[in-house]
């Protein structure tokens, strides 16, 4: 990708306000926008223009119609074609603003969001998005609420699209039951803090539950433990970056959450059957 910097971090202090979980803005990219990630999520719809868009050092096109979803696990960049300007809503939200069964929906499969909708999909989401514009800058009575409605019929759609594109994907599920909703509440807090220092003690607080008993429900929901679960994250975020970015081996670990370049080294190479620097190469 040609980038020899760290990757910039979005944080929600300077991007969301205390008064609205949710945010709306419109982009004209004439330029690279670098490789990033953030705290907030990010779905992005693309008005005008063509590009190229990598996701997780996967490369996708870019069009009028094209949106996606990115939690804080995800990284990317974007950048029109010669010549080209890319014009797209931006739109970002924290996770309070996600609802519960939405939240079921969301994270019913592991799938990537990101699809090409034809022209009468593409001419609904721009009228949604429009509303979301128009009520987010004249704030009138009941904006909030259309505001709401118009957000979770667009995440709605788009899950409806990659689960009918990607039916053959992992179900989240062990037994067929759905992940109970403290295990869904984690696997939202884990994306969010996979890059720190992370404990299961940590997290069974956040989620309102004791030690032993949300490690039991974590294993029995995801099917693994809680330790496997946020190091397979971490891993699979280092590995991204390796394959996408120049970033130095040591400042690739230390932005996955791994605390030592031993330690990151070593599972890395449990993992992937190189070690970092050759899988780089390989």
């Amino acid at each position: 990708m040609g980038a020899d910097k760290e990757p910039q971090r979005l944080l929600n202090d300077s991007y969301m306000t205390l008064a609205s979980p949710v945010r709306l803005f419109r982009h004209r990219i004439d330029g690279r926008i670098d490789t990033h990630w953030h705290e907030f999520f990010e779905m992005g719809f693309v008005v005008a223009g063509s590009g190229t868009h990598i996701l997780n050092g996967v490369a996708m096109p870019l069009s009028r119609g094209s949106v996606f979803l990115l939690t804080p696990a995800d990284f990317h960049s974007l950048e029109p074609h010669p010549g080209e300007t890319l014009q797209l809503y931006d739109l970002i939200f924290n996770d309070p603003f996600i609802r519960e069964p939405l939240l079921e929906l969301l994270f019913d499969y592991r799938m990537v969001y990101a699809a090409d909708y034809g022209l009468e999909d593409t001419e609904y989401a721009e009228r949604e998005f429009a509303l979301i514009w128009q009520e987010a800058e004249h704030r009138e009575p009941g904006s909030e609420l259309l505001i709401q409605g118009s957000v979770e019929r667009l995440l709605v759609e788009l899950s409806r699209k990659c689960r009918a594109a990607q039916n053959s994907a992992y179900r989240a599920t062990v037994t067929g039951q759905a992940i109970p909703s403290a295990v869904r509440k984690a696997l939202i807090y884990i994306q969010h803090h996979f890059r720190e220092t992370l404990s299961l003690q940590e997290t069974a607080a956040y989620c309102g539950l004791s030690a032993n008993y949300f490690s039991e429900c974590f294993r029995k929901g995801t099917g693994a433990t809680f330790q496997s679960y946020v190091q397979e994250l971490r891993l699979q975020f280092a590995r991204s970056l390796l394959r996408t970015t120049r970033l130095p081996v040591t400042e690739i670990c230390f932005a996955s959450g791994f605390n030592t370049l031993p330690h990151f080294e070593r599972v890395f190479k449990k993992r992937f059957r190189l070690p970092p620097r050759d899988y780089r190469i390989s």
